[in-house]
């Protein structure tokens, strides 16, 4: 039998990369020969976030949709088709078995293109609402692996398999390093943790608060792992200058989220299906903000099927300000409620999502030496 090549596209955030990375991985776990080619839009993250993962990526040139009025929008026919004509190419070269799209405009133009060669594609929907792109190409798919219950609102029931979202194993390995973890952050171990993490790009409401409500956590000789993402870095790096060093550590991207799952007692994180997967995984307290902007504001009908099960706490993005670092306060200060939320939350983890769509997508293939 030939080499097993397949081709994964997914990305503009890490809610799309990291899933898709993931399942690259468990692809490689089980068949190790296997050749695997990304595909991701030029400027993007999965430009510089594929590769630092050990995978071959070939850039597109490509934009997404603007909602409202913008002269931008003008440009995408133009880009659609020469991204078309570049993934068709891709296609010719490399002769995938199937083709695996985890959302974000960037897979849009390969999925579309592998459909026109008769390739099979696996969809791999995160959310509780699904995107446009996935939405667009669901009847060409073979395969749709979800994450949620009642996605046949979105995509033709038949081809459905609930297999949850794939996590990568490295960020969630955290037993056994609290000790390294505190060491790597620079922290105390007699002091009380809180992560906060707004999404690969940053979180505008969680880092305002945070950045002018510092001196809370040094109030109440608390230390935070703070991860404010790109554009808000320089901001929080003045806002942080006299804490450095004195229980807050900032970082734009953090690399080893397991080491901040690892010791932090509280995490305060966007609603992104990942991050509430990941969440789920290493069973922490969690307060999650919703960004309000999402689609159909599905980061809130994520939280809430936490919330419902008493597995998490939810702060609207509105009442940031005003209720987040209370209500973080009042959580770290309440160990049983802390007890509770960790062993609801991990209740409604799956551990093996990541495996399951490899071998979904070994099916799709038609490989099988495994």
């Amino acid at each position: 039998m030939k080499p097993l090549k397949l081709i994964f596209s997914g990305g503009g955030t890490g809610g799309h990369i990291f899933p898709a990375i993931a399942i690259a991985n468990a692809v490689k776990e089980l068949v190790p020969h296997a050749e695997i080619l990304f595909v991701g839009a030029i400027g993007r993250m999965e430009m510089e976030k594929v590769p630092a993962a050990g995978f071959k990526i070939e850039g597109i040139t490509i934009a997404g949709l603007q909602r409202k009025f913008s002269w931008s929008n003008l440009k995408l026919p133009f880009l659609i088709l020469r991204s078309l004509l570049k993934t068709k190419k891709l296609l010719s070269e490399f002769r995938p078995h199937a083709v695996v799209g985890t959302g974000g405009y960037a897979s849009g133009p390969l999925l579309r293109s592998a459909v026109a060669k008769k390739i099979p594609i696996l969809i791999q929907e995160q959310n509780s609402y699904a995107g446009i792109t996935n939405r667009l190409l669901a009847k060409h798919a073979a395969k749709i692996c979800v994450a949620y219950d009642g996605m046949q609102t979105y995509f033709p029931a038949e081809k459905i398999i609930v297999t949850g979202n794939p996590v990568r194993p490295e960020v969630i390995a955290v037993e056994g390093k609290k000790r390294e973890a505190l060491d790597y952050f620079n922290l105390k171990e007699n002091k009380k943790t809180v992560l906060v993490i707004g999404g690969s790009l940053g979180a505008k409401a969680i880092n305002e608060t945070v950045g002018t409500q510092l001196s809370e956590f040094s109030t109440h000789n608390v230390q935070v792992i703070w991860q404010c993402g790109k554009t808000y870095f320089e901001t929080a790096k003045a806002q942080s200058q006299s804490f450095l060093n004195k229980g807050v550590c900032l970082m734009e991207f953090i690399t080893r989220m397991d080491l901040a799952y690892a010791c932090a007692d509280v995490v305060i994180s966007r609603a992104g299906a990942g991050a509430i997967s990941e969440l789920c995984l290493v069973r922490k307290p969690s307060i999650l903000v919703p960004l309000p902007t999402a689609a159909e504001d599905h980061q809130t009908k994520n939280a809430m099927a936490l919330v419902s099960k008493q597995a998490a706490l939810l702060v609207t993005d509105k009442d940031c300000q005003t209720k987040l670092i209370s209500e973080c306060m009042a959580l770290l200060a309440n160990e049983s409620q802390q007890s509770r939320l960790s062993k609801n939350i991990g209740a409604l983890a799956q551990p093996d999502s990541a495996r399951r769509i490899a071998k979904e997508v070994l099916t799709l293939a038609k490989y099988t030496e495994v």
